[in-house]
């Protein structure tokens, strides 16, 4: 049973790594993009596609790190557990 708790750790991290790349992403596309408006005043803000991809980023992110609270809350089926895991579910 303690491998459940190492591979819900392992799916956590990951969701967290994706998170992470998400927002460097994001920040090197709105840079990018604004330093291309800077330097050429007729080009379209770009901001709503890069906020949809960043959108994608958080979300598949919070899906790992649901899942990984889900096998959490299967492992240490605690009250306070499963109402976290509501909240979690609730807000997303």
């Amino acid at each position: 049973m303690e491998a459940l708790n190492y591979i819900a750790i392992g799916i956590s991290i990951a969701g967290s790594i994706i998170i992470i790349w998400g927002v460097l992403t994001t920040i090197f596309l709105f840079c990018k993009t604004e330093k291309d408006r800077l330097i050429n005043i007729k080009l379209q803000n770009n901001s709503s596609a890069i906020r949809n991809q960043f959108s994608g980023y958080l979300i598949l992110g919070l899906d790992f790190m649901l899942a990984a609270d889900i096998i959490h809350t299967i492992h240490n089926p605690i009250l306070k557990e499963l109402y976290v895991l509501a909240m979690i579910v609730g807000i997303r």
